[in-house]
């Protein structure tokens, strides 16, 4: 049902808890996967949640209605995520908390996010980011616009809303696209569309007073065998450490150290 133009909008921005990149990554368990014990907001998800609070701001923000949903799935901790997208400044927060949940793929994620979307009644705009940056496989946000039916404009690097169309640019190598759709959408955007904002101490406190609203995979009429290790599509069967790093070249300067430079990037086909 297309929606009319002005009024209040219902976004959905989906948000993930990964680990924090200042940390090494680590596999734990059997069957592996990835240790989260210390993990943050994924970055690329900040770009998405800003994109939402300026659509929603145009049209006159919370007191207009327009509420901005940060939705996530994973184990208890992950509401850490919801709760700075909520310091950020969304409305509100869905937790999809379920022990059934670890081991997911990204097939088994998307199935689970679409049924958690649905449950939300009339959704305008669902937008995520080009990726999560852990898994990096920017595949959720296609397998949830064909879940639920909506078209997809994914990698976008610009976005504004006009009446019910949305419209965005995405970026290639040579040349850019205009990208255009009508309510209800998913976007995905990128790491170039805007800057995210920070919490300011207002935001932290009104966060305190913002709903998080937890449902587990029966809320959702989800199977525990459809998600998890076992419903993945993909599983890691073995891995390794990387191995160490060795010693680079050390060229010392005894009045030839250019021509060896020279040389040497010569012998790597670097030149």
């Amino acid at each position: 049902m297309q929606k009319a133009a002005g009024t209040a909008l219902n976004i959905v921005v989906l948000v993930k808890y990964v680990p924090d990149a200042q940390f090494d990554r680590h596999l734990t368990g059997d069957p592996a996967t990835v240790d989260r014990s210390e993990s943050i907001l994924s970055e690329l998800d900040e770009y998405a949640i800003e994109s939402a609070l300026q659509l929603a701001e145009e049209r006159g923000g919370p007191k207009a209605g327009n509420r901005v949903i940060a939705l996530t799935m994973g184990p208890a901790a992950a509401a850490t995520a919801v709760k700075k997208a909520l310091q950020i400044g969304a409305t509100e927060g869905l937790h999809v908390n379920d022990d059934a949940l670890a081991g997911s793929d990204a097939t088994g994620t998307s199935l689970v996010l679409a049924a958690a979307i649905r449950s939300l009644g009339d959704v305008d705009l669902v937008l995520t980011g080009m990726a999560s940056t852990d898994g990096e496989t920017s595949l959720v946000p296609a397998q949830l616009a064909e879940r639920l039916g909506l078209p997809q404009l994914t990698f976008v690097a610009s976005l504004e809303l006009d009446g019910t169309t949305v419209r965005a640019r995405r970026d290639g190598d040579t040349h850019s696209d205009t990208l255009e759709a009508e309510l209800p959408a998913l976007v995905s955007v990128t790491d170039q569309i805007n800057e995210p904002r920070y919490p300011n101490f207002k935001g932290i406190i009104a966060a305190k007073k913002k709903s998080v609203a937890t449902v587990t995979l029966a809320d959702l009429g989800i199977q525990p065998t459809e998600v998890g290790t076992a419903g993945a599509w993909t599983a890691v069967r073995t891995a390794e450490a990387r191995p160490p790093r060795s010693q680079g070249t050390i060229i010392n300067d005894e009045g030839d150290a250019g021509i060896r430079l020279v040389d040497f990037l010569a012998a790597q086909n670097l030149l």
